[in-house]
């Protein structure tokens, strides 16, 4: 996926602004029970109420400082992702355009409509998430745990022992997870795939009464995709409940063990619900990582899936150096023309010459699989001769440019 993102060059300031605002995002909200705790340690306890809306106020304007810069950096978050993914579909329509029907055999047409949509979609989503978790989550754990041990360092035993908890139970689901997605892309690949060739051939299809079969093996693709989706999708249910009982359990323990310290005078009641607060940032910050952890890996196997059809050299390249015009109109001739499609036992073309000329009527009769489609494509350089000269206008083929 490094490899996609290096087409990010253009937006460096803009990535750099989003990193900025959601750093100041982060601090406000790490700031903010803080404030809280001296409103309940300083304002409600001695029942100072003009410290109450101060201290309130300036919590106002913090909270809407950090609006801001949520709001701003989701903005620019989104049009650096939509942007990028807007090019890297271009990108990638743009190097298929280039491809001979030998790169579509190879790759299938089916799995190069998924990777120039979905496998795309996946990157892009990935990248806003990045732009903005993947910054904030590191930076409120951090601040977190360093705000909870200013509290009070005694209690931060609980955290000590949740947050180990959390991502043994993150790991595990994920790693059961993380190998489903790459098959996830694969089934959709064969639905893609499936349902082209029925529309492609529909007319086959009812002639040959092939449609209950052609049925069949769509319901097929359509399930195995159903299933592998269901099997992931039930591991992934099975998280947020997980990180939910054992944050609830987190908030449970700190509550009781504070109370004790309350009770002997080791902590104050603002204190303890700044805690709390910071405990639950830090848990966030961990669920927001692993969410990041779940799409990454599918997001990279979408990002393979891009790269190798990007890494394909096209076999059909310009070679002509200079201006190939001719005055003859119309001309068509192959000269011991030999072609071999790959794999295949024996050549579908065999050293085959002969002229046509305007005016002239020229016929190619054969039988099925003859070779007479083959010899078209030829000419239209969907293949390269394996051997021989096919001549247009008196000019091989090879030598013009794709777009004469």
């Amino acid at each position: 996926m490094r490899r996609l993102f290096r087409y990010l060059a253009p937006y460096k300031l803009l990535i750099i602004s989003i990193i900025g605002l959601v750093f100041l995002q982060t601090l406000t909200e790490l700031y903010l029970p803080t404030l809280m705790s001296d409103i309940i340690d300083t304002g409600v306890i001695q029942q100072d109420i003009p410290y109450i809306w101060r201290i309130g106020g300036f919590m106002l304007l913090i909270t809407l400082l950090g609006t801001i810069c949520a709001i701003t950096a989701s903005y620019f978050s989104a049009k650096v992702s939509m942007t990028f993914g807007k090019e890297l579909r271009n990108r990638v329509f743009g190097h298929v355009e280039n491809f001979s029907l030998h790169e579509f055999g190879d790759v299938g047409t089916a799995s190069l409509i998924t990777r120039t949509t979905n496998d795309v979609t996946q990157v892009q989503l990935v990248l806003n998430m990045i732009l903005r978790m993947m910054v904030m989550a590191p930076l409120m754990a951090i601040g977190g745990i360093i705000m909870a041990l200013s509290k009070d360092v005694g209690l931060s035993w609980v955290i000590i022992v949740a947050v180990p908890i959390l991502i043994l139970v993150i790991f595990l689901i994920i790693r059961k997870a993380i190998p489903l997605f790459s098959v996830v892309q694969v089934r959709l690949d064969s639905v893609n795939r499936v349902l082209r060739e029925n529309l492609t051939g529909v007319r086959v299809i009812r002639s040959f009464n092939r449609i209950n079969f052609e049925k069949e093996r769509f319901r097929k693709a359509n399930l195995d995709l159903t299933n592998t989706t269901i099997q992931v999708n039930k591991i992934m249910a099975v998280m947020m409940p997980s990180m939910m009982l054992i944050m609830q359990l987190t908030q449970i323990a700190i509550v009781w063990f504070g109370g004790l310290r309350i009770n002997a005078g080791d902590m104050q009641v603002g204190d303890l619900m700044a805690f709390i607060q910071y405990a639950m940032q830090i848990m966030f910050s961990m669920v927001m990582l692993s969410m990041m952890f779940v799409l990454i890996p599918r997001a990279s196997a979408s990002a393979a899936r891009i790269n190798e059809v990007l890494d394909i050299k096209p076999t059909i390249v310009e070679h002509h150096k200079e201006d190939v015009t001719t005055n003859l109109k119309g001309y068509v001739e192959f000269q011991n023309v030999t072609f071999e499609y790959p794999g295949a036992e024996k050549p579908a073309l065999k050293n085959v010459s002969f002229k046509a000329a305007p005016g002239e009527t020229t016929a190619i009769i054969g039988g099925t699989g003859s070779g007479k489609s083959t010899l078209l494509k030829l000419i239209s350089r969907f293949y390269d001769a394996s051997s021989g000269v096919v001549l247009v206008n008196g000019v091989d083929v090879k030598e013009m440019p794709i777009q004469f």
